[in-house]
């Protein structure tokens, strides 16, 4: 789902770039750095550790050009046509990046074989469905950007060019909370990236050989990570959490907690309907749902409102969904076999959180508007293995921690009575105008530094949430991880940290939109 938007980094950023300190980790170096600014900003700085990469570096994966983040401007009538043909750029990949995982030793036999056998029959069906995008928007008077047609070709990623999942980058943006905190717990700070100097070969702990018996180079379960280097003992990552931004006498303070559930009755799928409507299996991962009880490819406003709710408001009709995590200790799961699950390397026992917390908070500097009917927000990108970070914005941490230590680029292994705690803070800001956007962003943005919203931009109530879970610690040594865990991604994304993200409609009934944006106004706490 991510769509980059890149912008230049503040003053403020660099500075914190500059003031920051590398922890040791297996030779390499973990750089981290504060971060106020927006999630959509991109930092192009490389990270301390060794780049040098074997002249016979097995293919880890297989990086695209996300082409819905050039397609800012489809018309309303093309909208779903490019969304199904966005869908089927999508498939073409995970297909493409099976055959790369299936096919080690003709790759180690023939050094011309991934650009022959793989890339150019990939890009041939890219270019084609690029076609019929373009056709799509000009047969509505749309306008086709220049240099869609370029983005037909893909590349090979070794596994050393995906360290820490992130391409060589120190870590990308993460916006704050405008100031805000979850129940107590910081939803900003520094983000951490360039996890460890040097991607492990072979680093998985439970490697599956490919069918010529050679084991894959990105570990995991089922082959396509997560890696050692993806992992960090959060005890010995140094604090990064910046303070809040300051409020001011016009702030609104208050909170509104709806109640949810953790989805113990198993509401999943992997369809995606805001990314993909109308297709089945559109996320390629499979999605935990709290809220509407009626979310898939084909559910529309009208079946939103009919579709009943999980929350204990029963006004709040609301769909709030994320990847599952599931832990790759060789067990598996009901989807082992299934499009999205064991098919597409997502494999595993899917593990229910303990807790999840939604709350909406409001802004240091302004009061909030209500929510817009059918309002879409997706934040962070299932894509930042191949689009890099500049709209990541995953938090892990452990509980104990949240104050001290958030992460991006890895996960964190937890001490012993200590839980993994994954935390989200959507987009505050919005157009005034539209429930969603052609890249499903440009309508939202996060608020600057300070907690206002730019561009005219009005501040809404920022949705955040909390999702705790009971893992037992993977353990890690002589660089491979056993017990993993991870969450579910597109295949060729290779399970890293950094591709967390979370999606949410707004569907509300009996005046809560206004209600909520009230509470948090008049600086109460409701629930």
């Amino acid at each position: 789902m991510g769509r980059n938007t890149r912008k230049r980094r503040t003053p403020l950023a660099t500075k914190a770039i500059a003031a920051s300190a590398a922890l040791a980790l297996g030779g390499g170096g973990l750089i981290w750095a504060n971060f106020y600014a927006s999630a959509h900003e991109s930092n192009h700085q490389s990270w301390g550790g060794n780049q040098t990469k074997a002249a016979t570096a097995q293919v880890a994966t297989i990086s695209c050009p996300d082409v819905g983040q050039k397609l800012t401007n489809v018309p309303n009538q093309a909208r779903n046509e490019v969304a199904g043909e966005l869908a089927n750029l999508d498939r073409q990949i995970t297909d493409a990046y099976q055959r790369l995982a299936t096919t080690r030793d003709a790759q180690a036999q023939d050094a011309s074989f991934v650009q022959n056998s793989i890339l150019q029959p990939l890009k041939d069906r890219r270019a084609a469905i690029l076609d019929r995008i373009k056709l799509e928007i000009t047969r509505v008077g749309g306008t086709v950007p220049g240099d869609l047609s370029v983005l037909a070709s893909c590349t090979a990623q070794n596994a050393n060019q995906t360290t820490g999942g992130q391409q060589n980058n120190t870590g990308g943006q993460q916006q704050n909370t405008g100031g805000q905190n979850t129940g107590g717990q910081n939803t900003g700070g520094q983000q951490q990236g360039g996890a460890g100097g040097q991607q492990q070969g072979n680093a998985g702990g439970q490697q599956q050989g490919n069918a010529g018996g050679q084991q894959q180079n990105v570990g995991g379960q089922a082959g396509n990570g997560p890696v050692a280097a993806d992992f960090v003992d959060i005890t010995k990552v140094q604090p990064n959490v910046p303070a809040k931004p300051s409020r001011n006498g016009n702030a609104s303070r208050g909170t509104f907690t709806t109640r949810c559930g953790v989805n113990a009755n198993k509401n999943h799928n992997t369809d995606n309907v805001i990314v993909a409507p109308g297709v089945t299996n559109g996320a390629h991962h499979l999605h935990d749902y709290v809220g509407n009880q009626k979310v898939n490819a084909f559910s529309s406003n009208q079946t939103f409102l009919q579709g009943g709710t999980s929350c204990q408001n029963r006004s709040d009709l609301s769909s709030y969904y994320w990847p599952v995590v599931r832990v790759q200790d060789g067990s598996q799961d009901f989807d082992q076999n299934k499009d999205g699950g064991g098919k597409e390397g997502n494999v595993g026992k899917i593990l229910t959180p303990v807790s999840a917390q939604i709350k909406y908070v409001g802004s240091p500097t302004s009061k909030v508007v209500a929510m817009p009917q059918f309002l879409r927000i997706i934040t962070g990108d299932a894509k930042t293995t191949t689009n890099g970070l500049a709209n990541a914005n995953a938090h892990w941490s452990c509980t104990g921690f949240e104050n001290k230590v958030q992460l991006t680029t890895q996960y964190p292994v937890c001490p012993q009575g200590s839980k993994v705690v994954r935390t989200f803070a959507f987009q505050s800001c919005w157009d005034g105008q539209n429930v969603d956007s052609a890249n499903h962003r440009t309508h939202v943005a996060f608020a600057d530094a300070s907690g206002n919203c730019q561009n005219g931009f009005k501040a809404i109530p920022q949705l955040t949430m909390r999702l705790v879970y009971n893992i037992t610690p993977p353990v890690l040594q002589n660089g491979q991880v056993k017990n993993a865990y991870a969450v579910d991604g597109f295949p060729e994304q290779l399970h890293k940290p950094a591709t967390d993200h979370d999606d949410f409609i707004s569907v509300t009934k009996n005046g809560l939109a206004n209600r909520i944006a009230n509470c948090v106004n008049r600086g109460q706490n409701c629930a």
